[in-house]
């Protein structure tokens, strides 16, 4: 009898040390959960999409997100709201970089393949017209004050060419760069367009919109730099490279570097999320870097969110204080998108 008491005692203190080990490890990833700047919400899978996806774009009136499927020669259109794909856009050639303008109700598709632009109806998705533009089409943006489409494209004659989006016509001169123009921020209330272009000696080029005239910064030791984000009432661009992985911050009135902080690796996108003075890094390297605004001189990584390796595009959807993160298919499994929810 004594040894079955001693033995049932024995038990009961194993069994609350092995409670109180787990509430205590639940209570850990409970508060490391709510410490997270980005929480993940929902994964929307999207079906039959093979290969990677490249960059997005959103119509915020419908609610809906785009992305390019770059291996699938797709366009994939997702209702946020549904979470879920609710039409795709075919006959494609290597889409990267979306575009919807919501003053014409026009999307635009950068294709690298075959040099071109195609324009679709934003309702219906059928195609309205294709804009010959030249050699590897990639990221485009949209100045709402001149209403004028930007397109960067080239290799070694790389430029920044314009569309009006109201006649879907090329117009004024082309912005040449000295390589091909990687991912582009164009000022709302300046005059200048900044570029980041890797080919022509790790540099960000700041061009003259008026004169076409170009002024390189250098990014000291740095290159791959791809992706790139603007916080324009601060004059500070944001730069990130992948050699070594670093968020260069430059100060857009002289070109000098104000920080620069270790990041997230191979990142393809990057974002300002101007009501936190958040920066997000999303990184194929398996994480979406947080980095925070204490001041326009001085920033401090927050957190790296936890993703996957190979994820590394993203749309930020600033009005639902969301980050989608593009997932490529891998093995049995279809891409995906991933929905974060921005946390104060």
């Amino acid at each position: 009898m004594k040894k079955l008491l001693t033995f049932a005692c024995v038990s009961v203190v194993f069994f609350w040390l092995f409670a109180f080990r787990n509430s205590r490890a639940a209570s850990a990833r409970t508060q490391t959960r709510e410490l997270l700047p980005l929480q993940l919400e929902e994964q929307i899978p999207v079906p039959g999409v093979t290969g990677r996806l490249d960059h997005f774009t959103a119509d915020f009136k419908r609610k809906r997100v785009f992305v390019s499927a770059l291996g699938n020669n797709s366009v994939e259109v997702i209702d946020t709201f549904a979470g879920k794909v609710v039409h795709s856009i075919k006959g494609l050639a290597q889409p990267q970089g979306p575009l919807y303008v919501a003053g014409v109700d026009k999307l635009y598709v950068a294709n690298a393949e075959d040099g071109k632009v195609r324009v679709y109806d934003g309702a219906t998705y059928t195609l309205r017209k294709t804009i010959d533009l030249g050699e590897d089409p990639d990221n485009m943006r949209y100045d709402d004050a001149s209403k004028t489409l930007f397109v960067g494209f080239g290799e070694e004659d790389g430029g920044i060419a314009m569309i009006d989006p109201k006649t879907d016509e090329r117009v004024g001169m082309v912005y040449k760069t000295e390589g091909h123009p990687e991912s582009f921020q164009v000022e709302a209330k300046g005059g200048r367009i900044f570029v980041n272009v890797p080919d022509a000696g790790y540099v960000v080029e700041s061009i003259d919109r008026k004169t076409g005239a170009v002024t390189k910064w250098p990014l000291k030791g740095l290159w791959g730099n791809y992706a790139m984000a603007l916080d324009e009432e601060n004059n500070r661009l944001f730069t990130i490279t992948r050699k070594t992985p670093m968020m260069v911050v430059l100060n857009t009135e002289t070109g000098g570097e104000v920080a620069r902080l270790r990041s997230a690796g191979e990142c393809d996108d990057v974002f300002f999320d101007a009501s936190r003075k958040r920066v997000y890094v999303i990184g194929g390297s398996g994480v979406i870097s947080v980095f925070q605004e204490v001041d326009p001189n001085h920033y401090e990584l927050v957190a790296d969110v936890p993703t996957g390796i190979g994820i590394r595009t993203g749309y930020f959807y600033a009005k639902r204080d969301r980050l989608y993160a593009g997932v490529p298919a891998k093995g049995n499994e279809p891409a995906q998108v991933w929905t974060f929810e921005a946390e104060d």
